[in-house]
């Protein structure tokens, strides 16, 4: 599991069978300090969140799982909307 933020949103009228019905987001990963880690990511939202919001990502046969189509065309999926992190004084989260 990654955190990660909406940062759009992505239509595609034709697409593989699997994906029908479903909305695609394009998430920026962050660090648990709230920067940019690698690239942006599409994935299937299960859960209803929208752009601006900071989420919980899974990836792989998680995100098929969630998705409810263990033989779809999804790599990563939406779970969770993030209310707030909360690192211990003495953690060392790498930037």
């Amino acid at each position: 599991m990654w955190v990660g933020k909406i940062i759009g949103t992505l239509v595609a009228t034709p697409k593989d069978d699997s994906l029908t019905g479903s909305k695609l987001l394009i998430v920026q990963p962050l660090t648990f300090g709230g920067g940019k880690r690698g690239y942006p990511v599409v994935a299937v939202d299960a859960i209803g969140a929208g752009t601006g919001e900071t989420v919980l990502v899974v990836e792989g046969s998680s995100a098929r799982h969630v998705h409810g189509k263990p033989n779809s065309a999804v790599d990563a999926a939406i779970v969770g909307i993030i209310d707030s992190i909360e690192l211990a004084k003495d953690a060392t989260a790498e930037e």
